[in-house]
């Protein structure tokens, strides 16, 4: 039986990061002597498509970021870009960002058909943080399209979100992290315009489904990540919350099983969804309630939750009942 040759030794960077994209059967430039697609193109796919589990983490407001992308059908928030985070290219002379002040864009829930950012004609920029992205990492995904949303002249919109490899930086590498994000829920999607602008075409179209099916929103100023939704007849909340898992749901049991785990009379805790990596308990409101009716509610019941993470203790045998409850309760959202 003939010997197996020896593989060659790649006499390049091998670090998926470091390693140049170039066509699937293209030598690959590490120096291996296979192509491409079989040696660091593969390591590559594998990469762009691993499931980052909380993509938004590290970013101001990371429970606004989750709701804004699952749950809050329209809102905005500034972003800002320093011109040390841009790549080269985007401070060459000419380019449309600002490369001495660095750029400034708008983040936006969703854009006219899903879209996943714009030029307006009046040049404000705008990211769309709802519409699909092709990796496993949102923040990677939404970094290529504020990227590509930097390179539209005004009128322009970014119709596909763009690919991503390994070395597509991220929204942590982009933004600036020092500002906090200042979401500003809106009753429409009027925002998609510049103001006095008339809707028209297929944006107008999008316009009018958008606001049809508009489920009016507020956000909670007393705690962080918390909206009050009104869906048909009744009202809820909904609480992003970034401590990890199993201790929320511990901290959420011993709520329960002493009968403080509710916002007011009327109101009663009805399960947890999970998306991205966090906890988003919702409670039930009462009939008629507005967000204000919650807001003290919610602060006191941060107070509560924030001691109940700070016992240490085993739980006893009426929360471990407890919390065997609030795990089994799955949310479905509609």
């Amino acid at each position: 039986m003939a010997k197996r040759s020896p593989a060659r030794r790649p006499t390049g960077p091998t670090a998926v990061q470091d390693v140049p994209v170039v066509g699937p059967r293209e030598p690959c430039p590490c120096g291996s002597g296979k192509r491409y697609k079989l040696c660091h193109g593969r390591a590559a796919r594998a990469a762009a498509t691993e499931i980052v589990r909380r993509p938004f983490e590290g970013l101001p407001g990371e429970a606004d970021w989750v709701c804004l992308r699952e749950v809050v059908p329209a809102a905005t928030a500034s972003l800002h870009v320093p011109a040390e985070n841009l790549p080269a290219e985007k401070l060459a002379d000419g380019h449309p960002a600002d490369g001495h002040g660095g750029a400034d864009v708008t983040l936006a829930t969703i854009l006219p058909l899903a879209w996943p950012g714009l030029h307006r004609a009046d040049g404000e920029r705008m990211l769309g943080l709802q519409s699909p992205g092709s990796s496993g990492d949102p923040s990677r995904d939404l970094a290529a399209a504020l990227l590509a949303v930097l390179d539209l002249g005004p009128g322009e919109e970014l119709a596909q979100r763009p690919d991503v490899t390994p070395a597509t930086p991220r929204l942590q590498d982009l933004l600036d992290l020092s500002r906090p994000l200042d979401v500003r829920v809106h009753e429409g999607f009027g925002f998609w315009l510049p103001e006095g602008a008339e809707p028209e075409g297929v944006v107008g179209e999008s316009m009018a489904r958008a606001d049809a099916a508009v489920v009016p929103t507020e956000r909670l100023s007393t705690v962080e990540g918390a909206y009050w939704c009104r869906i048909g007849e009744r009202t809820h909340l909904r609480w992003a919350m970034t401590e990890d898992e199993e201790p929320l749901l511990d901290a959420l049991a011993r709520l329960h099983a002493a009968g403080r785990d509710g916002l007011g009379e009327g109101t009663r805790y009805v399960g947890a969804f999970r998306s991205h990596g966090l906890v988003v308990p919702v409670w039930d409101l009462a009939h008629g309630a507005v967000a204000d009716d919650v807001e003290e509610p919610a602060a006191a019941l941060r107070d509560a939750l924030d001691e109940a993470l700070a016992v240490t203790d085993p739980l006893t045998l009426d929360e471990r009942r407890a919390r065997a409850g609030v795990v089994s309760r799955q949310v479905t959202l509609r």
